[in-house]
């Protein structure tokens, strides 16, 4: 089975939203912590950045190996979000669009075969590549959801 135009679509753009979602916002309120025990934008966004890499990485055991496995991802247990936490907002946008030309670049190539191939996720269970990867979208739309809703409560307690 090939990419359809909306995997395609979303995987090549969704992400744009991001910049409508921080427009106007200063560094200083992307990075504040607006309810209790909750990422902020920025945490929100160097998450996105990350499990890009954790994605691209899975992707490619998938493709080497035979149905691998794949543990639970946590961001609080990844060394790689905790130190990119203390990176620049810009440094972080800027590798998110980079990986993610890099990522569409990746899938949109694959043959149909390589589509088909599988890794098992802990919770979901035997999945082909296409379905890692509408998995994957829908995980980043939830958290770019997150940020639009964040910076709204934001503009809104600022009054601007």
């Amino acid at each position: 089975m090939k990419i359809s135009f909306s995997l395609s679509t979303r995987l090549e753009h969704q992400h744009e939203s991001l910049a409508d979602s921080l427009n106007e916002l200063p560094d200083e309120q992307i990075r504040r912590q607006i309810i209790l025990g909750k990422w902020s934008i920025f945490e929100n966004i160097v998450h996105l950045q990350t499990y890009q890499h954790t994605f691209l990485q899975r992707i490619e055991r998938i493709l080497a190996e035979n149905n691998p496995s794949f543990p639970r991802y946590t961001a609080e247990a990844d060394p790689e979000f905790l130190d990119n936490c203390e990176r620049p907002t810009r440094e972080i946008i800027r590798d998110l669009e980079n990986t993610r030309k890099e990522m569409a670049f990746i899938l949109l190539s694959l043959s149909t075969d390589a589509l088909d191939r599988t890794g098992t996720h802990p919770v979901f269970g035997k999945m082909t590549v296409l379905q890692w990867l509408n998995f994957f979208l829908l995980h980043e739309a939830h958290h770019l959801f997150t940020v639009f809703k964040l910076g709204a409560e934001l503009r809104k307690t600022a009054g601007f």
